[in-house]
């Protein structure tokens, strides 16, 4: 096999609202930690163990907007994207390292009625996709359903 992998894919929770970084550009980067469980029962004690897993998760531009005004603590979301090591020097002179997913496809879990704010259960992508045979649902269902002021 010639070529090579790097995907991740993660449900999980927001442990915090997105924070914001702006560009002189115009661009923006989103972050925010998202945690993920793991359940199971211990055979040698019978007793029932959870690990909580927390993720870096780095959004860009558009997405990065549409995921600091719906997503909110505690939200449930999919997250896809790609593994990314970064180092760097502290203020104390210290290399530090740190693992990030640059997210690149986001599904938000949460229910519309179990949120704060207007956020709906909606996907986006930091690479928008056409789906000819959801836009052809969408122009037959137009009609029928108020109008939503949603960016995707």
């Amino acid at each position: 096999m010639t070529g090579t992998l790097n995907k991740v894919m993660l449900i999980g929770h927001t442990g915090d609202d997105v924070k914001m970084h702006y560009f002189e550009g115009g661009g923006a980067i989103g972050r925010f930690p998202l945690a993920t469980n793991e359940v199971y029962t211990n055979k040698s004690s019978g007793q029932r163990v959870e690990n909580t897993e927390w993720h870096n998760i780095v959004v860009r531009n558009k997405a990065a907007e549409i995921c600091e005004k719906y997503l909110k603590k505690g939200d449930k979301v999919y997250v896809e994207g790609r593994l990314k090591s970064r180092k760097w020097t502290d203020d104390k002179g210290i290399e530090r390292y740190s693992v990030e997913i640059q997210c690149t496809d986001f599904t938000f879990l949460t229910p519309k009625s179990e949120t704060s704010g207007n956020a709906a259960q909606n996907t986006a992508s930091a690479k928008p996709v056409s789906n000819p045979k959801n836009d052809t649902f969408a122009n037959q269902n137009s009609g029928n359903e108020e109008e939503d002021d949603l960016p995707f």
